[in-house]
């Protein structure tokens, strides 16, 4: 078993369900594969790469995954596709219905067309950290290495709006 960090975000609403729905169902979907499933808070935030488009909600899911990096990212992609996620419709970094990143494998790296872990723009993105930071904080006393990295990258950004919209708790009571 490996502790994975999966990063998920939406900013399209799909077939009459909201963004923040959308995530709801998909942590619910995540559960299934994804043993002591915990979540942060929910935050929205502005896009990044690509200007002009919807605010994101964004989150991070971690737990206990039993699999390899490449079965994850294929369940992971059935997933986003369940939720309409169609990525020959798409243009990079556009809005989304759902996209599900792997942004840590327990301490694994992997390099190949198809998968980088960690995530490459991990540090760069708000969006990403202060959500980490939230579920490793849980558990503080065995995360203190991973704490300090994410915070010191996270001093680093500036000028990437990121603003809390819901707690975790309150978005399984939702579901």
């Amino acid at each position: 078993m490996e502790y994975v960090v999966l990063g998920l975000g939406s900013n399209k609403p799909f077939d009459g369900i909201s963004c923040v729905e959308i995530l709801s169902r998909a942590c619910a979907a995540i559960s299934q594969f994804i043993s002591g499933l915990e979540l942060s808070s929910v935050y929205r935030t502005g896009a990044m790469y690509v200007c002009g488009q919807d605010d994101f909600y964004n989150m991070v899911a971690a737990g206990n995954y039993s699999g390899t990096p490449e079965s994850l990212l294929e369940r992971i992609h059935q997933v986003e596709n369940s939720f309409g996620r169609n990525r020959a419709a798409e243009f990079r970094n556009g809005p989304r219905t759902l996209d599900i990143d792997i942004e840590l494998f327990g301490s694994q790296t992997v390099r190949t067309p198809s998968l980088t872990v960690p995530h490459e723009r991990l540090f760069e993105r708000s969006f990403v950290l202060v959500p980490l930071l939230e579920v490793l904080k849980k558990n503080a006393d065995a995360n203190k290495a991973g704490i300090a990295v994410c915070s010191e990258h996270l001093a680093g950004l500036k000028g990437q709006r990121i603003e809390l919209f819901c707690s975790g708790e309150s978005l399984l009571e939702s579901g």
